[in-house]
């Protein structure tokens, strides 16, 4: 019997989702089910290591933010992908700055989304 009493053993209610959402082939379940433990297992870690952070500077939470945004960056969006794959294209630069300006402006709205 597996001990559960490890600090950062997931709550039952949580892995029973896991097994319920993971695909019902054999290994991709337990690949499914283990990424999901990794990476709630991180989650807690990284949440430990903001709070402690936040101990030893009182004042200025931004600390916790950028440990999170390190940590646990966000893929890029589609906007930002889609500038990305114009750098180094010869475009006319009238064509250049409208494309670039709606990229901008989808990107602007993808932040506003989140």
């Amino acid at each position: 019997m597996t001990d559960n009493n490890h600090p950062i053993t997931p709550p039952r209610e949580l892995m029973q989702q896991w097994i319920a959402d993971s695909p019902k082939v054999p290994i991709a379940h337990g690949e499914y089910i283990a990424t999901q433990a990794a990476r709630w297992g991180a989650d807690q870690e990284l949440e430990a290591c903001c709070e402690l952070a936040s101990q030893f500077n009182y004042d200025d939470y931004r600390y916790q933010d950028e440990l999170r945004a390190a940590r646990r960056p966000k893929p890029k969006s589609q906007a930002e992908k889609a500038l990305a794959s114009l750098d180094g294209v010869a475009l006319p630069e009238e064509a250049w700055q409208a494309v670039s300006a709606a990229l901008e402006r989808l990107r602007e709205l993808e932040k506003s989304n989140d």
